[in-house]
């Protein structure tokens, strides 16, 4: 039952990195990150185990990974705030769109979810997970100053919890649509906080 005996013909030895980072991937989405094993994701991917924990000595060095390449791949909630073909309002409000690839289940925030499966702050999950939320109120922050609306950082900061929350609420009642309701509210936020207005 090796793993390896089941790969397809012609792989080589390459691209294995690639590979587990694509089973990982997979494997996280549909069971989370604590109940997928180390083996299961050799299997996925497929590669022996000692390729695996070549690669990453570590599971959590593996979920590190996995959301370092979510994050460079422009498929997470916050890659719109960095689009520079629309106005700052639009980076906003697009956090609140119904996601590109429908998935079902409604996946949330992968960094929410990372952080909640690795609860103890120094962990390097965690603290990826919550450099990568630092890393959204300051784009948002960003944005909002080019919009001139007042206290940008409190704005960002309340835009980015309408933004959390609402991810959040979309996963656990399976409903991608639910970034409406939060859109709404954020326009109320960021009209108010316009100069002149208020």
């Amino acid at each position: 039952m090796e793993a390896t005996t089941t790969a397809p013909r012609g792989r080589g030895g390459r691209g294995g990195r690639e590979r587990i980072l694509v089973a990982a991937a997979q494997l996280f989405a549909v069971q989370g990150i604590n109940a997928t094993g180390m083996e299961q994701v050799a299997e996925r991917a497929p590669v022996s185990k000692r390729t695996l924990y070549a690669h990453f000595r570590t599971k959590s060095d593996l979920v590190v990974a996995h959301l370092r390449d979510l994050a460079s791949s422009g498929a997470t909630l916050e890659s719109v705030l960095t689009r520079e073909d629309i106005s700052p309002r639009e980076r906003i409000l697009g956090l609140f769109d119904r996601p590109a690839a429908d998935t079902a289940p409604v996946r949330g925030c992968p960094f929410i979810d990372a952080a909640a499966e690795f609860p103890d702050p120094r962990s390097a999950v965690h603290m990826y997970a919550r450099e990568q939320k630092l890393r959204m109120v300051q784009l948002v922050t960003a944005s909002v100053r080019e919009l001139g609306c007042r206290e940008p950082a409190a704005l960002a900061e309340q835009l980015v919890t309408l933004a959390d929350g609402a991810a959040s609420r979309a996963m656990v009642l399976n409903e991608a649509d639910y970034g409406q309701y939060a859109r709404a509210a954020a326009e109320i936020l960021l009209d108010r906080a316009l100069p002149g207005t208020g």
